[in-house]
Protein backbone atom coordinates (compact mmCIF):
# COMPACT_ATOMS: atom_id res chain seq x y z
CA UNK A 1 0.00 0.00 0.00
CA UNK A 2 2.56 2.61 0.71
CA UNK A 3 4.29 2.09 -3.03
CA UNK A 4 1.68 3.23 -4.46
CA UNK A 5 -0.40 4.95 -1.76
CA UNK A 6 -3.71 4.30 -2.16
CA UNK A 7 -5.98 5.57 0.47
CA UNK A 8 -9.00 3.51 2.36
CA UNK A 9 -10.91 4.93 5.20
CA UNK A 10 -9.97 1.64 7.58
CA UNK A 11 -6.77 2.53 7.60
CA UNK A 12 -6.11 6.49 7.43
CA UNK A 13 -5.86 8.93 9.99
CA UNK A 14 -6.23 12.87 9.44
CA UNK A 15 -3.44 14.85 10.86
CA UNK A 16 -3.88 18.67 11.60
CA UNK A 17 -1.13 20.27 12.34
CA UNK A 18 -0.87 23.59 14.40
CA UNK A 19 -3.60 25.53 12.36
CA UNK A 20 -3.85 28.16 15.19
CA UNK A 21 -4.53 31.52 16.14
CA UNK A 22 -1.99 33.47 15.81
CA UNK A 23 -0.41 32.20 12.81
CA UNK A 24 -4.05 33.50 11.22
CA UNK A 25 -2.15 37.01 9.85
CA UNK A 26 1.22 35.43 9.14
CA UNK A 27 0.75 32.17 6.83
CA UNK A 28 0.66 32.77 3.15
CA UNK A 29 -3.06 31.76 2.09
CA UNK A 30 -4.39 30.99 5.50
CA UNK A 31 -7.75 31.24 4.43
CA UNK A 32 -7.31 28.15 1.95
CA UNK A 33 -5.68 26.53 4.33
CA UNK A 34 -8.30 26.55 7.28
CA UNK A 35 -10.87 25.95 4.60
CA UNK A 36 -9.35 22.87 3.25
CA UNK A 37 -8.71 21.94 6.25
CA UNK A 38 -12.59 22.20 7.52
CA UNK A 39 -13.63 20.01 4.70
CA UNK A 40 -11.35 17.37 5.15
CA UNK A 41 -12.12 16.85 8.61
CA UNK A 42 -15.68 17.02 7.66
CA UNK A 43 -15.60 14.49 5.26
CA UNK A 44 -13.19 12.24 7.87
CA UNK A 45 -16.37 12.49 10.35
CA UNK A 46 -18.66 11.16 7.43
CA UNK A 47 -16.50 9.25 6.62
CA UNK A 48 -15.08 7.23 9.72
CA UNK A 49 -11.71 8.60 10.07
CA UNK A 50 -9.75 9.65 13.04
CA UNK A 51 -8.48 12.88 13.41
CA UNK A 52 -5.65 13.65 15.32
CA UNK A 53 -4.80 17.83 16.53
CA UNK A 54 -1.92 19.04 17.59
CA UNK A 55 -1.03 22.93 19.28
CA UNK A 56 2.09 24.16 19.19
CA UNK A 57 2.63 26.04 22.35
CA UNK A 58 -0.87 27.14 22.59
CA UNK A 59 -0.27 29.29 25.61
CA UNK A 60 2.15 31.52 23.32
CA UNK A 61 0.04 30.70 20.11
CA UNK A 62 -3.18 30.30 20.76
CA UNK A 63 -5.51 27.56 20.47
CA UNK A 64 -6.58 25.72 17.05
CA UNK A 65 -8.64 28.22 14.79
CA UNK A 66 -12.46 28.27 15.98
CA UNK A 67 -13.43 26.95 11.94
CA UNK A 68 -11.91 23.58 13.01
CA UNK A 69 -14.27 23.14 16.03
CA UNK A 70 -11.39 21.31 17.80
CA UNK A 71 -13.44 20.87 21.04
CA UNK A 72 -15.44 18.46 18.85
CA UNK A 73 -12.38 16.32 18.48
CA UNK A 74 -11.40 13.57 20.39
CA UNK A 75 -7.53 13.69 19.58
CA UNK A 76 -6.27 16.93 20.47
CA UNK A 77 -2.51 17.13 22.01
CA UNK A 78 -0.67 20.29 23.15
CA UNK A 79 3.23 20.48 22.45
CA UNK A 80 6.44 21.65 21.82
CA UNK A 81 8.19 19.17 19.91
CA UNK A 82 8.31 20.41 16.46
CA UNK A 83 6.74 16.91 14.75
CA UNK A 84 3.50 16.04 15.87
CA UNK A 85 4.46 12.77 16.16
CA UNK A 86 4.87 13.00 20.18
CA UNK A 87 4.94 10.48 22.60
CA UNK A 88 1.10 11.22 23.20
CA UNK A 89 0.28 11.09 19.70
CA UNK A 90 2.25 7.52 19.22
CA UNK A 91 0.38 5.89 22.38
CA UNK A 92 -2.30 6.64 20.84
CA UNK A 93 -1.66 5.43 17.54
CA UNK A 94 -0.10 2.37 18.78
CA UNK A 95 -3.67 1.84 21.08
CA UNK A 96 -6.50 3.66 20.01
CA UNK A 97 -5.58 3.76 16.00
CA UNK A 98 -3.46 0.36 15.62
CA UNK A 99 -5.50 -0.49 12.44
CA UNK A 100 -3.87 2.59 10.69
CA UNK A 101 -1.60 2.93 8.05
CA UNK A 102 -1.87 5.91 6.10
CA UNK A 103 -1.75 9.17 7.35
CA UNK A 104 -3.52 13.03 5.53
CA UNK A 105 -1.80 15.78 6.71
CA UNK A 106 -2.79 19.28 6.67
CA UNK A 107 -0.91 22.77 8.52
CA UNK A 108 1.74 24.94 9.28
CA UNK A 109 4.32 24.97 8.48
CA UNK A 110 5.58 23.31 5.62
CA UNK A 111 9.11 23.38 5.99
CA UNK A 112 9.15 23.13 10.06
CA UNK A 113 6.52 20.89 11.12
CA UNK A 114 4.60 19.38 8.58
CA UNK A 115 8.21 18.46 7.26
CA UNK A 116 9.59 16.92 10.25
CA UNK A 117 5.95 15.27 11.18
CA UNK A 118 6.21 13.54 7.83
CA UNK A 119 9.54 12.25 8.18
CA UNK A 120 9.05 10.96 11.71
CA UNK A 121 5.85 9.01 10.59
CA UNK A 122 7.55 7.43 7.03
CA UNK A 123 10.53 6.16 9.75
CA UNK A 124 7.73 4.13 11.80
CA UNK A 125 6.40 2.59 8.63
CA UNK A 126 3.24 5.35 7.51
CA UNK A 127 2.75 6.13 4.41
CA UNK A 128 1.89 10.08 4.82
CA UNK A 129 -0.37 11.82 2.26
CA UNK A 130 0.12 15.71 2.34
CA UNK A 131 -2.78 17.80 1.19
CA UNK A 132 -0.56 20.51 -1.19
CA UNK A 133 -3.84 22.61 -0.85
CA UNK A 134 -3.85 22.65 2.91
CA UNK A 135 -0.39 23.28 3.94
CA UNK A 136 1.30 26.62 3.83
CA UNK A 137 4.30 28.41 5.65
CA UNK A 138 4.79 32.09 6.16
CA UNK A 139 7.03 32.43 3.22
CA UNK A 140 5.78 30.93 -0.52
CA UNK A 141 9.33 29.45 -0.82
CA UNK A 142 9.94 27.28 2.15
CA UNK A 143 6.63 25.81 1.47
CA UNK A 144 7.47 25.22 -2.34
CA UNK A 145 11.00 24.24 -1.31
CA UNK A 146 9.61 21.82 1.61
CA UNK A 147 7.12 20.29 -0.54
CA UNK A 148 9.97 19.01 -3.48
CA UNK A 149 12.09 18.06 -0.49
CA UNK A 150 8.73 15.87 1.01
CA UNK A 151 8.50 14.04 -2.51
CA UNK A 152 12.41 13.29 -2.40
CA UNK A 153 11.57 11.54 0.97
CA UNK A 154 8.43 9.25 -0.27
CA UNK A 155 5.64 11.55 0.73
CA UNK A 156 3.12 11.32 -1.42
CA UNK A 157 1.46 14.98 -2.46
CA UNK A 158 -2.42 15.08 -3.47
CA UNK A 159 -4.99 17.60 -3.08
CA UNK A 160 -8.31 18.49 -0.81
CA UNK A 161 -10.90 17.19 -3.35
CA UNK A 162 -8.48 14.35 -4.89
CA UNK A 163 -8.35 12.42 -0.99
CA UNK A 164 -11.99 12.78 -0.34
CA UNK A 165 -13.07 11.39 -3.54
CA UNK A 166 -10.16 8.61 -3.23
CA UNK A 167 -11.78 7.92 0.38
CA UNK A 168 -15.33 7.77 -0.77
CA UNK A 169 -13.95 5.24 -4.04
CA UNK A 170 -18.01 4.70 -5.43
CA UNK A 171 -20.93 7.08 -6.66
CA UNK A 172 -22.48 3.99 -4.62
CA UNK A 173 -21.26 4.73 -1.28
CA UNK A 174 -23.93 5.51 0.96
CA UNK A 175 -22.79 8.40 2.09
CA UNK A 176 -22.02 9.59 -1.23
CA UNK A 177 -24.87 12.23 -1.57
CA UNK A 178 -23.25 13.93 1.91
CA UNK A 179 -19.60 14.04 0.00
CA UNK A 180 -20.30 15.79 -3.14
CA UNK A 181 -22.90 18.49 -1.57
CA UNK A 182 -19.56 18.93 0.84
CA UNK A 183 -17.24 19.19 -1.88
CA UNK A 184 -19.59 21.75 -4.16
CA UNK A 185 -20.07 23.90 -0.98
CA UNK A 186 -16.15 23.94 -0.65
CA UNK A 187 -15.69 25.02 -4.12
CA UNK A 188 -17.93 27.65 -3.51
CA UNK A 189 -16.54 29.34 -0.71
CA UNK A 190 -12.93 28.79 -2.27
CA UNK A 191 -14.18 31.13 -5.43
CA UNK A 192 -14.25 34.33 -3.55
CA UNK A 193 -11.04 33.79 -1.93
CA UNK A 194 -9.50 33.23 -4.90
CA UNK A 195 -8.55 36.89 -4.97
CA UNK A 196 -6.80 36.76 -1.80
CA UNK A 197 -4.74 33.55 -2.56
Amino acid sequence: MNKIGKLVPETTALFVCDIQTKFVPLIHQMPKVILNTKYTMKACNILNIPIIITEQYPKALGNTVDELESKKQKYVFEKTLFSMLTNEVQKTLDTDLKGVKSILLTGIESHVCVFQTSLDLIEKGYDVHILEDAVSSQNPSDRAIAIERLKQSGVFVTSTESAIFQLTKDAKHPNFKLISNLVKERIDLLSPLKGQL
